[in-house]
C-alpha cells in the first residue's frame, strides 16, 4: 500500500510541513516560533492543493513530538491530533531531533550521528542515532543535558558526526575534536517526509487520542539569581 501522509514539525524556529503520496513528496518551510500556530494549517492545505489531494485522502498524520520548544510541540501535536480525529486516521509520532540527523546524513553521509540542539538556559537537547538498512535506530535516547555534562560525555567518547545548532550556540564549550559537523539544516521538510515514510513502514502509527508531545523540561526560565550565577561562572 502506498500511503498518503501529512507531516508537521514546529519544534524549532523553522516550521516544516511535508506531504507524502506514494513515491512523491511536497514540502514547505518558513519562519516558525510564535507564527507556527497561525501558519501550520494554511501550509498543510497549500501542499494538499498543490498535490490535488484532500484531507480525507490521508492515511495518517505525522508530527514532530519533540523535544523542542514547548509551545511548538503542543501546536504540532494538537493540530495533528485534531486532523486525525476528524478524518478517523492514526498519527505517527516522530522524534524532532531525528530530523536533524536525517538532514545531516543527506548533506554529509555517514550512519552515526549525534544531534545537539540549543535548549536555552545553558542546556541542550541531545540524542544519538544510527542508520541501518530500513531506517534509523536510537542509540542514546533524547535527553536534556546540562552543557558541562554533555561536554564531558563527548570527551569520554568523542562523536564521529554531530548535527544541530548547539554547535553554533555554544562554540568551544562543546568539544567536537575531528567530528564531521553539520551546524544548520538544509531541508527539514524533506527529512520530515522521509521519516514519515519510515514510521509508516515500521508500523509506528498510533490512535490519535494517544498522541502526546515529548517534554523533557518542566522549567522554562531561569530565576534572576540563577542567571546571575551562570554569568559569574562563565
Amino acid at each position: 500500500m502506498t500511503p498518503c501522509l501529512l507531516a508537521l514539525d514546529c519544534a524549532t524556529e523553522r516550521l516544516a510541513v511535508a506531504l507524502v503520496a506514494g513515491e512523491r513528496h511536497w514540502g514547505a518551510e518558513e519562519e516558525g516560533g510564535a507564527r507556527a500556530s497561525q501558519r501550520v494549517l494554511p501550509l498543510a492545505f497549500e501542499l494538499l492543493d498543490k498535490a490535488g489531494l484532500a484531507v480525507r485522502d490521508l492515511d495518517a498524520v505525522a508530527f514532530g513530538r519533540g523535544p523542542g520548544a514547548f509551545t511548538g510541540l503542543r501546536t504540532a501535536c494538537s493540530v495533528a491530533q485534531g486532523l486525525a480525529l476528524g478524518i478517523g486516521c492514526p498519527v505517527l509520532p516522530i522524534e524532532s531531533l531525528l530530523l536533524a540527523a536525517d538532514d545531516a546524513r543527506a548533506q554529509a553521509g555517514g550512519d552515526d550521528w549525534w544531534v545537539a540542539v540549543d535548549a536555552r538556559m545553558d542546556e541542550a537537547y541531545a540524542a544519538a542515532y544510527r542508520w541501518r538498512v530500513g531506517g534509523w535506530h536510537t542509540v542514546r535516547e533524547p535527553a536534556l543535558w546540562a552543557l558541562p555534562a554533555l561536554a564531558e560525555a563527548w570527551r569520554a567518547e568523542p562523536p564521529k558526526r554531530i548535527a544541530g545548532n548547539a554547535l553554533l550556540a555554544f562554540g568551544a564549550r562543546l568539544p567536537v575534536a575531528g567530528a564531521v559537523r553539520v551546524d544548520a539544516a538544509h531541508d527539514r521538510a524533506a527529512a520530515l517526509a522521509r521519516l514519515a515514510r519510515q514510521a509508516w513502514a515500521q508500523g509506528a502509527a498510533i490512535d490519535a487520542a494517544l498522541a502526546l508531545p515529548l517534554y523533557l523540561r518542566d522549567k522554562v526560565a531561569l530565576t534572576t539569581a540563577e542567571r546571575a550565577a551562570m554569568r559569574a561562572s562563565t
